[in-house]
């Protein structure tokens, strides 16, 4: 019993161990500690120097394609934006429908969200167009997740060939009321 006390308190996990130590095994631990016990104190500076900066602001950044802002800006872009995207289709109108709203507002958001799914319909389709079939199993990750999470996979994909049974009976039940007026 003894031995088993004296091994709890040398286990550097232990709650009477140093603090120091204690806590060793985290990768970055001590960072907050005082600026004299830090190995990296003579390199660092406060604010960090940055060479070759010669302006207060950037300068602004030539808009060559649709650049969306929010409302809470003053209808002026940033200096520096993205541009690699600009908004298209229908996932571009949406997005522009967005960002009609505040970003406090829940529309905005969902709105976004359901430009992104729209947008990646048009990216299948586009690539479907172009003669390449996407990959969907591996695109999607079901590879690794049949791998490292299968029975999860397994309810999923149940859940999805229920939801699919049921869709397609509710719409045959449909039709066939129709059918019999």
């Amino acid at each position: 019993m003894a031995d088993i006390t004296n091994t709890a308190n040398t286990d550097p996990t232990s709650s009477s161990a140093e603090p120091s130590t204690r806590h060793a095994h985290i990768p970055g631990w001590g960072v907050d500690r005082d600026r004299n016990s830090r190995p990296a104190v003579p390199m660092e500076r406060t604010p960090p120097r940055l060479e070759g900066v010669h302006w207060t602001q950037p300068a602004q950044q030539p808009q060559r394609v649709e650049v969306l802002c929010s409302t809470e800006r003053d209808s002026t872009i940033t200096p520096i934006f993205g541009s690699t995207l600009p908004p298209q289709g229908a996932s571009g109108g949406l997005r522009r429908a967005a960002f009609r709203f505040s970003e406090n507002d829940l529309r905005h958001w969902l709105i976004l969200l359901l430009a992104d799914r729209t947008d990646m319909v048009e990216g299948v389709i586009d690539d479907l167009r172009r003669g390449h079939v996407p990959n969907v199993v591996a695109e999607m990750g079901l590879g690794a997740a049949w791998k490292h999470d299968r029975p999860r996979l397994v309810r999923k994909l149940a859940w999805t060939a229920g939801s699919a049974v049921l869709l397609c009976w509710l719409m045959g039940r449909k039709r066939s009321n129709r059918r019999m007026r």
